[in-house]
């Protein structure tokens, strides 16, 4: 182990208790927070738990009852890609819709990923992603999940992107209503980062039925290209442009059905060291939103990529951000 990491864990007596840490971990950990003062609900990123998924320490059926009994959170963000071949499996979804109520959890939607470019400017290209999209509708309406998350970006001419992205979530719009699905967007990947260009999408759907996901950390608008298209190849690239975050939360929050709040390495005191939580509350709370925040931490997955850094394992990162969430939530309360 790299010594100044080990030096790191030896400071804060990493352990076994509690939420796998030991009497020498810092004060914050240990926070009574006063869940009273939470204008909105708690959920889950999936993705929280992705490198869990991944190695196969985790079933995707068994998501429902690991957060309610682990983390004490009931609104649940499934992700696509943990079982990307069950989107058609009614078995499958009905198991886990079972499994979800047995835990006394909530479906809350599905986050869509690699369908196609909804914003491509090759009509033909788009459409097939729209068709590829509608399994996942289908799905989210056996779950019992109120909507669906999907990416809209593309390549070319930012309105004319925009135009197309408009379209495409238009048919699925069109197709969810069939079901009472509503389809959101995240600023999530490429042009979509930029906060104000996603609010202008959002103009001009103009549906009550699509809204967006705003996410606190996913602003870089200008990136290194990945050698491929892996997860491995996408952790080595860099940001070279940011979008400032606090502007572009008050951007999506008009829009929003929903909040990621998201995390990836703690300071001394429990803050995330990327994001200004109480800032972004106050955002959230003057904004009139009243629905699902979801906590999506993303350190266990770097941790894997940037072993020397001092990143908590997932379930540690995703207690330390509830925390998080619930000591800013007061502070603005």
């Amino acid at each position: 182990m790299n010594k100044n990491r080990r030096n790191f864990i030896k400071q804060l007596g990493m352990g076994a208790a509690g939420i796998g840490i030991a009497s020498g971990m810092p004060s914050w950990l240990y926070a009574e927070t006063d869940k009273k003062k939470m204008f909105f609900k708690l959920a889950i990123s999936q993705f929280s738990l992705a490198s869990d998924f991944w190695a196969k320490k985790l079933d995707p059926l068994d998501f429902p009852s690991k957060v309610k009994k682990d983390f004490d959170i009931t609104g649940l963000d499934y992700c696509s890609m943990f079982f990307a071949d069950k989107a058609k499996d009614t078995v499958f979804l009905n198991e886990l819709k079972k499994r979800s109520a047995d835990a006394g959890t909530y479906n809350l939607r599905i986050m869509v990923d690699g369908e196609g470019v909804l914003g491509d400017l090759d009509e033909t290209k788009r459409l097939k992603a729209v068709e590829n999209h509608y399994k996942w509708l289908d799905a989210a309406a056996t779950l019992g999940c109120p909507m669906i998350r999907v990416n809209v970006e593309g390549d070319g001419d930012p309105g004319d992107v925009a135009k197309a992205a408009a379209d495409s979530l238009g048919r699925l719009i069109e197709y969810g209503r069939k079901q009472d699905i509503d389809v959101i967007v995240e600023n999530h990947v490429g042009i979509s980062c930029n906060a104000g260009w996603l609010a202008g999408v959002m103009k001009q759907v103009n549906s009550k039925h699509c809204g967006t996901l705003a996410d606190f950390g996913n602003f870089c608008i200008n990136r290194t290209k990945p050698e491929a298209q892996t997860i491995d190849a996408y952790m080595k690239t860099k940001c070279l442009e940011e979008y400032d975050r606090y502007k572009g939360i008050t951007e999506l929050m008009p829009f929003a059905k929903g909040v990621h709040a998201k995390t990836h390495l703690f300071d001394a005191n429990g803050n995330d060291t990327e994001t200004d939580f109480t800032k972004m509350f106050r955002i959230i709370k003057d904004s009139g939103f009243k629905g699902w925040v979801s906590i999506e931490y993303e350190g266990g997955l770097i941790k894997q990529y940037k072993p020397d850094m001092p990143y908590l394992a997932n379930d540690d990162g995703v207690k330390a951000t509830k925390i998080l969430v619930e000591k800013a939530a007061a502070a603005v309360a």
